[in-house]
């Protein structure tokens, strides 16, 4: 009997041992996954190189110029875009890169501002939709501008009319520009009419009669 308990004592003592060598054996997996290379950039690296990306359209920012009146008809950015245009030629070269990257949304439109490798920078103009009074791509002094009329508000609650315009690659990209602008401002209308901000019989074909987007 004495014999018998030894015997069940050695295989016990011979079953721990197997099992704990086991558990030894498996200790060490983590440690090779977390070596591998690709577990090291997905852990460390990845969070530290990630760039943010943007959309939208690569333009020329010629500049602003403030702008008089109220009401704004067909025509009524060619004065100012010609005066920009001019300031813009006289600087230019041959081929002159893109400086800036248009992204126009359902309620902002914003513009970043692009360093000398094409890069978006830190700086970056908001125009808020709401406040632009009129959009156009017709120009006849270049029909790869588009313009728009913004309403600054300045800090002592005042505000002026300024005309910004920006200079694409092709007559295509300013008409794209424009039809983008014109459904950003329709979702900035309906949403400023459902949150009863503007009166409930005006419509968005009356609010928005003064941007221009034909394809002309």
């Amino acid at each position: 009997m004495e014999g018998k308990c030894r015997l069940v004592t050695h295989f016990q003592t011979m079953l721990k041992t197997k099992l704990n060598v086991l558990t030894l054996r498996k200790e060490p997996l983590p440690t090779v996954i977390f070596h591998e290379p690709e577990a090291i950039e997905l852990c460390t690296t990845t969070p530290l190189m990630k760039t943010r990306t943007h959309t939208g359209c690569k333009v020329t920012y010629l500049g602003k110029v403030s702008t008089t009146g109220m009401q704004f008809l067909s025509g009524c950015t060619e004065k100012p875009v010609i005066e920009l245009w001019k300031k813009h030629t006289l600087t230019r070269e041959d081929v002159y890169p893109a400086n800036a990257l248009l992204e126009i949304r359902p309620f902002q439109v914003w513009l970043h501002h692009l360093d000398l490798k094409g890069e978006a920078t830190v700086h970056m103009d908001t125009f808020q939709v709401a406040r632009i009074a009129y959009c156009t791509a017709d120009h006849n002094i270049s029909p790869n501008i588009f313009a728009w009329v913004y309403r600054e508000i300045n800090d002592d609650l005042s505000y002026q009319m300024d005309c910004h315009a920006v200079e694409c690659e092709s007559k295509l990209e300013a008409k794209k520009l424009a039809h983008a602008m014109m459904e950003a401002f329709k979702k900035t209308f309906h949403s400023m009419k459902s949150d009863g901000r503007i009166h409930r019989n005006s419509s968005s074909e009356e609010v928005s009669h003064e941007f221009e987007s034909d394809d002309g």
